[in-house]
């Protein structure tokens, strides 16, 4: 068995003995509150990045305004002044990188139909009596229904996260991504991605709470 697979594996031990306490659609958002508490740290270091962009943006802008017509020099100074603040334009992305070992086996559970050669019976619960691993176009009505329910808070939470991160251009987009892949993949997987991008925006909001009281 390789890593991967082992990982998943288990992920499905751990969902299959919440399963014996609660109804499997509360085991995955258990599961996803559990993994998203124990990144919190990520989450901790990703609010610090972007505050401190939110803090030196009027200095880049004065940077940009002086040496709009010399690149370099405004890229020796952009550096400057993040070496001054203790800083990185950077800062976030590799705390971003180092959850996807974490959250990889846990959305492979959700996507993946057999596990070590069974049939994952995760996917065989239902959620008001759409099986969990029915997709947008094999869920019937009440399939349609539940995805356009999901789809609607996933992309709300995105766009209010979007609106208030510092992110500009087409990076400011990604949260976003979120709401197609959450349109091809089982009724499992869409349920984590919208407690997930819950989490992502109730985090975030208390992060920015607390930063801007500390200022």
């Amino acid at each position: 068995m390789d890593p991967f697979s082992f990982a998943i594996h288990l992920v499905y031990l751990f969902v299959s003995w919440l399963s014996t306490f609660v109804n499997p659609v509360l085991a995955i958002v258990l599961l996803t509150v559990t993994v998203r508490a124990l990144l919190i740290p990520v989450g901790i270091s990703q609010a610090t990045a972007e505050w401190t962009r939110r803090r030196i943006a009027p200095a880049l802008t004065k940077l940009q305004e002086r040496y709009k017509k010399n690149p370099k020099k405004l890229h020796e100074e952009t550096l400057a002044l993040y070496k001054r603040e203790n800083a990185s334009p950077f800062a976030g992305i590799g705390p971003a990188i180092a959850q996807a070992p974490v959250l990889a086996p846990v959305y492979g559970l959700f996507v993946r139909a057999s596990i070590d050669g069974h049939a994952n019976a995760l996917l065989a619960a239902t959620l008001l009596n759409v099986p969990l691993g029915s997709t947008l176009a094999t869920g019937g009505l009440a399939g349609l229904a539940i995805f356009a329910v999901l789809l609607l808070v996933i992309a709300a939470s995105a766009l209010v996260t979007r609106h208030t991160s510092t992110a500009t251009g087409w990076i400011s987009w990604l949260p976003l991504i979120a709401v197609p892949f959450a349109a091809i993949v089982p009724l499992a997987a869409a349920l984590y991605l919208t407690v997930s991008t819950l989490w992502t925006l109730a985090e975030r909001a208390v992060l920015r709470r607390i930063y801007w009281r500390a200022a």
